[in-house]
């Protein structure tokens, strides 16, 4: 079967470009991950007393990783999604053994490059393409040298992160069709394709896109341009809400538990959003291109829904939002939290 990327290419380019971590001593680097582990434990007490929310499932425990581990886990998660699609889109056709070894080679490079980027920038994630139930990451470097950079408590720092991921492992472990769902719409994106090898070539492109911004951050191209069909936008509005929903109340929940239990809060918060809004042009170029701009007003947007909808029906209330697929909230309601109330309660 051709293969779309070259991935042991793609793990050797994110390894290779990965930004050097900040400077820890072995025992701070020990303490760190000891730190995060606690602390992910402590979190999820939180979570759960504060949402009502509990896994339905047997939770692995956190991994802590750097930055070349958080690429090649998510090489590895990409790899086991995007070899099926592939398959699927080329319908078994071969397109000559040099053309897949120059084209997926390429496109190796250009996809480490872009996970070499994205490793030096994520804080946590909760990954679910490598196998059920999913797996959250923690990426150590990143959270120390952001604390550092914000001149933040680190106990403190280290606990608001977790807050935030453990909620999405919260979201994903609790909601037993969540995982499903959303990798169904996933699924369902490349089915909305107009023809596989078209579908296939925008997907190349895409890659090349997000490579190229790296060199050129004038460019004006965006992710969003691989969307090609009203199949495919509506699908993109599912997961748009979906994602827009998930942010939101983790940060929500942020904002909940962390007052009374990370005395400096206000401060890390306040600090942590002047740099989420700050950047070098090469940065800002990367978020649009990468969709995190979109990502960051998902954060707001996302608050605010959850926010209106606890305020009308508290929070059981709420969490009548994970019932199933078809409560989960339309992308017109997320700013309007009257007209999912009323969809839902009435």
């Amino acid at each position: 079967m051709a293969q779309f990327v070259d991935w042991d290419l793609a793990a050797a380019t994110a390894g290779a470009l990965a930004k050097t971590g900040p400077a820890v001593s072995y025992e701070e680097a020990t303490q760190v991950v000891s730190d995060l582990r606690a602390l992910t434990d402590e979190a999820a007490g939180h979570v759960a007393a504060y949402t009502g929310l509990s896994s339905q499932v047997e939770v692995p425990p956190v991994r802590v990783v750097d930055r070349k581990d958080w690429a090649k886990v998510n090489i590895a998660g990409l790899q086991r999604v995007i070899g099926p699609l592939v398959a699927r889109l080329s319908e078994g056709k071969e397109p000559g053994p040099l053309a897949d070894a120059i084209g997926s080679r390429v496109t190796g490079v250009q996809a480490g490059t872009v996970l070499a980027y994205l490793s030096g920038r994520v804080l946590g994630q909760y990954e679910v393409f490598s196998g059920e139930p999913g797996q959250l990451l923690l990426n150590a470097p990143n959270i120390v040298e952001v604390e550092r950079k914000i001149d933040a408590d680190p106990r403190d720092f280290r606990l608001w992160v977790c807050l935030h991921e453990v909620t999405h492992r919260t979201q994903f472990t609790s909601v037993p069709w969540m995982r499903g769902y959303f990798l169904g719409e996933v699924q369902a994106f490349v089915d909305a394709s107009q023809g596989g090898e078209h579908m296939l070539e925008r997907m190349r492109r895409g890659v090349a896109t997000l490579s190229d911004a790296l060199s050129n951050p004038e460019s004006r191209v965006s992710m969003l341009d691989v969307v090609q069909t009203p199949g495919q936008k509506a699908v993109l509005d599912r997961l748009t809400a979906l994602m827009t929903l998930l942010e939101g109340h983790a940060e929500f929940v942020m904002d909940g538990v962390g007052p009374e239990v990370i005395p400096s809060v206000e401060s890390i918060r306040a600090k942590f959003n002047r740099r989420r809004e700050s950047g070098n042009p090469l940065e800002k170029a990367m978020r649009r291109v990468l969709g995190i701009e979109v990502k960051m007003r998902q954060y707001a947007e996302g608050r605010k829904f959850v926010h209106g909808v606890h305020e009308r029906v508290g929070m059981d209330g709420f969490n009548k939002i994970f019932e199933s697929p078809l409560t989960l909230p339309r992308l017109e309601e997320l700013g309007d939290p009257d007209a999912w109330v009323t969809r839902v309660h009435h």
